[in-house]
């Protein structure tokens, strides 16, 4: 289920119940999750179920699912499966006969998405491009692409991002890049991709953002 990106206010009622009810909440950092459920006046078994240990604790984790009668899965921030960890364990409880369910909520791509002024009735998802391989096939694969395109990006490497996106998509590309979606800090930069490299080049890059890109028109 998902869980607030910035605003706690953003949780749901339902997801508030089903917490409650929960005999095991599966997350990411359980330090963090602690705290929102702290927050909620919560108090409900937690369980690490994050990207280092996803495979090695699978087959526990199906085991103690099937022992459970209702065992959420929660990111530390947004929904699960999206860019951070969720597939492996829905595609297993499918295989095994469990029922898996979705909440609605917080997603900062399709917040991001929306508020772009950027086409958004078609667009392709690529969340976090290869950090080194495969970084540069990825993008080539990408050049002729002419839905609206979505990507994550870290503070430290938005700058190189812009530039490889400047090498294989033209200075002239539209793009619209958020950050802190729902937090304190929250901001929306729009432009062309050289006016987001002159903007970031004197103004330091902070916090985890969301860029989305115009396709080829």
């Amino acid at each position: 289920m998902p869980t607030p990106i910035g605003n706690l206010s953003d949780i749901s009622e339902r997801c508030i119940q089903t917490l409650r009810d929960s005999d095991l909440v599966l997350c990411e950092d359980t330090r963090h999750s602690k705290k929102l459920l702290q927050h909620l006046g919560i108090n409900v078994k937690l369980q690490s179920y994050h990207m280092h240990n996803e495979h090695s604790v699978l087959e526990k984790t199906i085991a103690t699912i099937k022992a459970s009668s209702l065992v959420s899965l929660v990111s530390d921030a947004g929904t699960p499966g999206i860019s951070d960890p969720g597939f492996l364990l829905v595609r297993t409880c499918i295989e095994e006969g469990i029922e898996v369910q979705a909440i609605p909520g917080p997603s900062a791509f399709v917040s991001a998405l929306v508020i772009s002024g950027l086409p958004c009735e078609r667009f392709t998802f690529e969340g976090f491009l290869p950090h080194k391989k495969g970084r540069q096939t990825r993008l080539i694969s990408l050049e002729e692409e002419s839905r609206t395109m979505v990507f994550y990006e870290s503070p430290h490497r938005l700058l190189k991002t812009l530039i490889q996106f400047k090498e294989h998509f033209g200075e002239t590309r539209r793009l619209s890049i958020s950050r802190e979606i729902s937090k304190l800090h929250e901001e929306t930069y729009r432009g062309d991709v050289q006016e987001a490299i002159q903007y970031f080049e004197s103004k330091k890059p902070k916090g985890e953002f969301v860029i989305v890109l115009e396709g080829k028109l």
